[in-house]
C-alpha cells in the first residue's frame, strides 16, 4: 500500500475512528486501525465488535493494499507532525510515515486478521435529515441519560418512528428527556412504526462525529443501526429489551405554571449549586400570590444563599410549593431548552416537574424532586 494524504484530513479520520478501538485480551488487533486503499478509495476502520466506524479519507492512492496499526500510536504520531503532506507506505507488517523532514516506522498486524465489520443488507427502513437536526435531537435527549448496570434498557436512546414524526427519549429514572422531530425535517422510506433502542455510546459518537451542513442517513435492520454520511459510516448493535412505559409519569397538569428567563434561571441554579453541599440539592420555592420563584441552598459548613427571579405566574391558581432538586440535573434540563424563556411546571407531593419551551410542547425535560425526609 502506498498513499498520500493531507495531515489535517488524516488526523480527523484517525480521531473519528480511534475512539472505538479497544483493548481486548483475546483479540489484540482490536487496538488497531485498519487502513486500506482499494479502487481509488482510502478507508480507515476501527471496531470494538459492538460499534464499527469506517471513515473515507480523501487522498491519492499510488498503490493498493492494507495494514493495521495501533490506534493510540498512530494518533500521537499524526497529531504531532507539523508538515501538511504525508506519505504512508505499508511494507510487510509495518507502516512507514514520511514527510519532507520526518520518517517513522509503526509496527502493525496483517489486515487479514482484522474483523469484518458487518453491513445492513435490508435498507428498507431509512431516514435522511440534516446533521444539525439529529445532533440537536440526540444532544437534548442524552442530557437525561446515565449508564446503568442494573437496567441495560436505560443505557439507550429510544428511537420511535410514528409515521408523522420521530420521537427520541432517554431516561436514567431520575429525569427524562423527549425530543420530537417533525416530518418536515426528515425524509424516510419506512412505511410503518419503528421502535429501536440505540446504545448511549453510539448516540454520543454520532453527536461527536457529525458536522453541520452534512446529510445523515439512518438505517435499521432487526439488530443493527447504521449512521451514514459522505465522510463516514457508523454501524452499531442495538440494545435488546423494552423501554419503560414513560408516558405514565409525564405530568398532564401542574400546581404551579411559571415562565421565566432561561439564562437568569440557569445562573441562579449555578449560584445555589455552590452552597448545595455533597447532596447537590437546591430548593425551589413558589409562594402563593407572588409572581416570583426563589432558588435556595444551604449547608452548615458553607453557608446559604437565595435568588429571587421574576416569573410569569397565574397567581389565582398558584399554591405555595417547595421542592428540592439535584442542581446539576436541573441545569442539564435548562441547557436543552432552545428559547430565551423557559416554562417550569411544578407539582406537590414529590411529583415530577417539567421544563420546556413556552412555544413548543413537543420537546420536554422531566425531573423528579429529591424525596423529602
Amino acid at each position: 500500500m502506498n498513499i498520500a494524504a493531507i495531515k489535517e484530513k488524516l488526523k480527523e479520520a484517525v480521531d473519528v475512528v480511534s475512539r472505538v478501538a479497544s483493548e481486548h485480551p483475546n483479540l489484540p488487533i482490536l487496538r488497531n486501525i485498519s487502513i486500506s486503499a482499494r479502487e481509488g478509495k482510502i478507508k480507515l476502520v476501527a471496531t470494538n465488535l459492538e460499534i464499527g466506524i469506517t471513515y473515507f479519507l480523501p487522498g491519492k492512492v499510488i498503490e493498493e493494499g492494507s495494514i493495521t496499526v495501533p490506534a493510540a500510536l498512530l494518533s500521537q504520531v499524526v497529531g504531532n507532525i507539523q508538515q501538511d503532506r504525508l506519505s504512508l507506505v505499508a511494507k510487510n507488517s509495518s507502516l512507514e510515515i514520511t514527510t519532507d523532514n520526518y520518517h517513522a516506522t509503526l509496527q502493525g498486524l496483517p489486515a487479514e486478521d482484522f474483523p469484518i465489520v458487518p453491513e445492513i443488507k435490508n435498507k428498507a427502513a431509512c431516514f435522511v435529515c440534516d446533521a444539525e437536526t439529529i445532533r440537536a435531537a440526540l444532544s437534548q435527549t442524552l442530557s437525561a441519560s446515565q449508564f446503568s448496570e442494573l437496567r441495560p434498557e436505560l443505557n439507550s436512546v429510544f428511537f420511535r418512528f410514528l409515521l408523522d414524526k420521530i420521537v427520541l427519549v432517554a431516561t436514567d429514572s431520575f429525569r427524562l428527556s423527549e425530543v420530537g422531530v417533525p416530518e418536515t425535517q426528515f425524509e424516510t422510506t419506512a412505511s410503518k412504526e419503528i421502535q429501536k433502542l440505540i446504545p448511549l455510546k453510539t448516540a454520543s459518537e454520532v453527536v461527536r462525529i457529525i458536522k453541520d451542513g452534512e446529510k445523515i442517513k439512518i438505517c435499521f435492520d432487526e439488530n443493527q443501526v447504521l449512521f451514514q454520511t459522505e465522510r463516514f459510516e457508523l454501524l452499531s448493535r442495538l440494545i435488546e429489551g423494552t423501554f419503560p412505559d414513560y408516558q405514565a409519569i409525564v405530568p398532564k397538569s401542574f400546581s404551579v405554571e411559571a415562565t421565566l428567563n432561561k439564562e437568569e434561571f440557569a445562573s441562579a441554579v449555578k449560584l445555589s449549586g455552590v452552597m448545595s453541599g455533597s447532596v447537590n440539592e437546591v430548593v425551589v420555592r413558589v409562594s402563593e400570590g407572588k409572581k416570583a420563584i426563589e432558588i435556595f441552598s444551604g449547608e452548615s459548613s458553607l453557608g446559604e444563599n437565595t435568588s429571587v427571579l421574576a416569573a410569569k405566574i397565574d397567581t389565582k391558581k398558584t399554591k405555595t410549593i417547595e421542592a428540592g432538586f439535584n442542581w446539576r440535573y436541573l441545569l442539564d434540563g435548562l441547557r436543552t431548552i432552545q428559547s430565551e424563556e423557559v416554562f417550569f411546571g411544578l407539582n406537590e407531593e414529590n411529583k415530577p416537574a417539567m421544563l420546556r419551551s413556552p412555544q413548543k410542547t413537543q420537546n420536554f425535560y422531566i425531573l423528579m424532586p429529591i424525596l423529602k425526609r
